[in-house]
């Protein structure tokens, strides 16, 4: 049985190895980890355990400016362990992470940034609503 659900500041040691598995080597600590869960009133991050352990999660974060009345959110990392993908993980987190930001923080507005040859994450994405921007994305 799957429970998708807020992380706390004890899934941290947890997330620490999972966000190692996707990203790499990091360049956090655990307690720096846990302080952000603790503590980061602009991310939301969603994870999905499964017979008590974390195999994924989802961020997303707030963005609020004055120049809009209600916040937008920003899908900004996703992942799932191999060996639980493709089995409604991601999706089920993503759905958990939209409806706590619309319901509880007021987003009416969500975007994801994905490359463009990273097709399992375009589908899902694509199931979910959203759909290419046509924006040009820069970085520095």
């Amino acid at each position: 049985m799957m429970l998708i659900r807020l992380a706390v500041p004890e899934d941290a040691a947890a997330l620490f190895h999972l966000n190692q598995l996707f990203n790499g080597p990091s360049k956090t600590t655990v307690e720096a980890v846990a302080e952000s869960l603790g503590g980061n009133g602009q991310e939301v991050v969603m994870v999905a355990e499964i017979e008590g352990a974390l195999v994924g999660f989802a961020c997303v974060q707030m963005k609020r400016s004055f120049c809009y009345e209600r916040p937008s959110a920003e899908v900004t990392e996703v992942f799932v362990k191999e060996g639980f993908r493709r089995q409604g993980v991601a999706k089920a987190m993503l759905q958990a992470a939209h409806a706590h930001c619309r319901e509880r923080l007021g987003a009416e507005e969500f975007t994801v940034l994905t490359g463009h040859d990273n097709w399992p994450a375009q589908a899902l994405y694509k199931q979910l609503g959203y759909s290419p921007s046509g924006e040009m994305h820069f970085s520095m």
